[in-house]
């Protein structure tokens, strides 16, 4: 269960970890921000049946869209200023020495 935890919460071991921090740090908040809505509407509809079939629903969908995130980052290794221009053009950061 230890393991479980630390390869989805702990940043520099889930598939995030090839991103800049800025931005694993977002996607991160952002997941955090739709697991707790999801949490919330799925104990919130307890009583109700419908409501408890939306908030499975909601549980799948918030898994589908994690795993989505997780399978995207660790298909984009590098940043578009990581690849090397084909015409011999800068970057845009290049313009500022970077």
């Amino acid at each position: 269960m230890v393991t479980w935890y630390k390869s989805l919460m702990n940043s520099d071991k889930n598939p995030l970890s090839a991103l800049p921090p800025v931005q694993r740090f977002q996607t991160m908040v952002l997941l955090s921000v739709m697991w707790s809505v999801i949490f919330c509407v799925a104990i919130g509809s307890w009583l109700w049946f419908g409501e408890l079939v939306l908030g499975h629903v909601a549980v799948v969908t918030g898994i589908f869209v994690t795993s989505l995130v997780f399978h995207q980052s660790r298909r984009e290794t590098g940043l578009y200023r990581d690849h090397p221009s084909r015409d011999g053009t800068a970057r845009y950061d290049d313009v500022w020495g970077g």
